[in-house]
């Protein structure tokens, strides 16, 4: 099978936070308070607010699989994998399907404002046009398209900052004495139409393979998205509902350029038309860059035609990104989109169901590569809320919308039945339980996980550093046999864990549980998990002649052989089984340099071979002479130095000799120092001793 096309990781927090906000901020701010003021009157407000609680868990669940599984498709690809193919088609489509509705709404709600200054234009030109234009910036890349976004964000951030800051000194609290004079199954059905402003928050983990270091940045940038959201809806329409008069409110298709007007005159309400288009535009540019991942993740999982996962060279998905355009540009041309937007909204309520059901499975499947960088917090209660509140506000949203998401259910299903059913050959997480239960599970979903817990890295937090530059070194000019190799691995490795050589030497001749061995040409690990251990220990074995070892490979089961020069020997606690995973994959992803055989056998001595492994980002060698900028070390106790808090000085090395440094340690001239730590205290103590 080819090896699946990966879209370059291009997005870092501030286009992260500039997407999720701006498919956000648009007509749910500038268009839908004046429809839903002619429900609810002066009680919108409230109804914004309790739009966010069946939101919230799903935004919390959605993070936690974004971060285990950075990949395209979002949601779909989340619901795929753990509750089967045919959910996530189901889910994917109806995603896609809403954001398109959601992108072709705000070109279409930018008619309102445009004909506040140009009564004569024609409307559905220009959404045609401004719509191929956003298609073609999105065709150039994530990264240009995510500037783009940046520039988008902030500059209507500014215009609404402006808007809040001087419509709230103007509110009056008779304003609001009816507030909560209103029915609340009139208050839930609002709710659900103005659900939609904030679901564009999530969209951004659609693109979460694209970004760098998703583990860090996705949850930052999402909840300060959200953050940013209900700040700007409950304020926003707080001043809307208190300087216009709810009858000219309910139903007023420019809200914001009115209150503006009332507020600062005609200026007023051209800049805050121009935030509505600056709005509309960016909601459409971040819309169509979150929904062209969608037909791509679902067509490089055979539920759609092959070709539409096709990558260009510069990492964009061509085929899927037109598709994506034409259909927008076929709902401008023969659809109402203001109505189905609407229907759009109660299927993304149930997608956001699935989505907490699916971090439930994936809990509850036990499979250990499953490892995400954020946890959402309160389970199972959280993830129960998710899962019943949607349908709570579904019901309350009447029979349309109830009976929309039955027929797009049964046309999802004929279409998986003849024609998806027979492409995907996978199940999802939910096949791990059954396998609790005496029944089938997806072995696949495992080596999957485990693949992209080696392109997500380490964490901060890991302590790789540490074990390596600690790890114990073996190197064998004759040839031996296998048993001899394990056998000194564990001598060497049970001076350090409360096991004897003999079971030390049986666990690793029995090979792993968790992983395949070889790892690369040349290369084996040999791995266990133990209780009660603090860290974990790793013995490094060079055997230049080579030994040649017969294994079963644990994915495949056949018997295989291979000669190995580079073995590795870990031992981890068995409390952390990720810890365990994600040391595995840092040390398979470095031994799979196609280099990696010339380096290591090259290598001078055991520090030379500790070097290959430590991350050039967090170990300097400084060296100390005369005339270097670390001169002013000679002489001087390590515990004297000034060191950044998160560095250490790990070895001392002078010719051949290499001192293990202690606070005591007297620095003499012509030594190098091998420090590790943080990137950024390294950058520091680059600049004061080395630079």
């Amino acid at each position: 099978m080819a090896r699946t096309q990966r879209l370059k990781k291009e997005l870092r927090f501030f286009e992260v936070y500039a997407v999720a906000t701006g498919t956000t901020l648009s007509a749910g701010f500038f268009l839908l308070p004046g429809l839903a003021a002619m429900e609810v009157g002066s009680s919108l407000v409230l109804a914004y607010l309790l739009a966010t609680l069946p939101l919230i868990p799903a935004m919390l669940c959605i993070v936690e699989l974004a971060t285990a599984m950075p990949r395209a498709g979002g949601v779909y690809y989340f619901v795929d994998r753990s509750l089967g193919p045919y959910a996530g088609l189901i889910t994917g489509i109806g995603t896609w399907l809403a954001l398109i509705l959601k992108v072709t709404f705000a070109l279409v709600g930018m008619g309102a404002y445009i004909s506040l200054f140009f009564p004569g234009l024609p409307q559905t030109p220009v959404a045609l046009t401004l719509a191929a234009s956003l298609g073609a910036v999105n065709y150039f890349g994530a990264r240009k398209s995510g500037r783009l976004q940046i520039y988008l964000v902030m500059a209507l951030l500014l215009l609404l900052a402006g808007f809040i800051g001087g419509g709230v000194p103007e509110l009056s609290p008779a304003v609001f004495e009816g507030l909560f004079d209103v029915e609340f199954t009139t208050l839930m059905g609002t709710a659900g139409l103005v659900y939609i402003s904030y679901v564009g928050v999530t969209k951004v983990a659609s693109l979460s393979e694209e970004i760098e270091k998703p583990e860090k940045i996705l949850p930052r940038g999402v909840f300060l998205s959200l953050a940013t959201a209900v700040l700007v809806y409950g304020l926003g329409t707080a001043v809307m509902v208190g300087v216009i008069p709810i009858e000219r409110l309910s139903g007023d298709l420019t809200p914001a350029a009115t209150a503006a007007g009332i507020l600062y005159g005609w200026w007023g309400s051209l800049l805050l038309s121009v935030a509505a288009l600056l709005a509309f535009v960016s909601v459409a540019n971040a819309g169509i860059l979150s929904a062209s991942r969608y037909p791509l993740a679902m067509s490089r999982d055979q539920l759609l035609p092959a070709g539409i996962s096709h990558i260009t060279t510069q990492g964009v998905p061509i085929v899927s990104l037109l598709l994506t355009v034409g259909s927008i540009l076929v709902i401008l041309l023969v659809l109402d989109p203001l109505g189905i937007a609407k229907l759009a909204s109660a299927f993304q309520l149930v997608v956001f169901a699935l989505v907490c059901l699916a971090v439930v499975v994936m809990r509850e499947s036990r499979i250990i590569e499953y490892d995400p960088g954020y946890r959402s917090p309160w389970y199972p209660w959280m993830q129960i809320a998710g899962m019943v509140l949607p349908f709570f506000v579904i019901w309350q949203m009447g029979w349309p919308a109830i009976l929309f998401i039955a027929g797009f259910i049964v046309a999802g299903t004929l279409w998986y039945f003849y024609y998806a059913r027979f492409k995907a050959d996978r199940n999802g997480a939910i096949y791990h339980i059954f396998e609790r239960l005496g029944r089938l599970r997806h072995q696949g979903l495992d080596q999957e996980l485990r693949g992209i817990l080696k392109e997500k890295g380490l964490r901060d937090e890991d302590p790789f550093e540490d074990m390596i530059t600690r790890c114990q070194t073996i190197d064998l000019e004759q040839e031996v046999e296998f048993e001899r190799v394990a056998a000194g691995a564990a001598e060497r490795i049970s001076t350090r864990i409360a096991l004897s050589d003999s079971d030390i030497a049986d666990r690793f001749k029995e090979g792993s549980r968790e992983g395949g061995t070889p790892v690369a040409k040349g290369v084996m690990l040999r791995h266990f998990r133990m209780p009660d251990l603090a860290l974990p220990e790793l013995v490094l074995v060079r055997t230049f002649e080579g030994v040649r070892v017969d294994y079963r490979n644990p994915v495949t089961g056949t018997l295989s052989s291979d000669e190995i020069h580079a073995f590795f020997f870990l031992v981890s606690p068995a409390e952390n089984p990720a810890l365990h995973l994600r040391m595995l994959a840092r040390i398979a992803e470095r031994a799979d340099d196609e280099h990696f055989g010339q380096v290591w056998l090259a290598a001078v001595d055991e520090h030379a071979l500790r070097d290959i492994f430590l991350r050039h980002d967090r170990y300097l060698t400084v060296p100390v002479l005369p005339q270097s900028p670390a001169s002013g070390l000679i002489g001087m106790r390590i515990s004297e130095i000034d060191i950044p808090e998160g560095c250490r000085i790990v070895w001392i090395r002078h010719f051949d000799e290499v001192i293990v440094p202690r606070g005591d340690t007297v620095i003499r001239s012509g030594v190098l120092l091998t420090v590790i730590g943080e990137p950024a205290d390294l950058r520091t103590f680059r600049r004061t001793y080395h630079d």
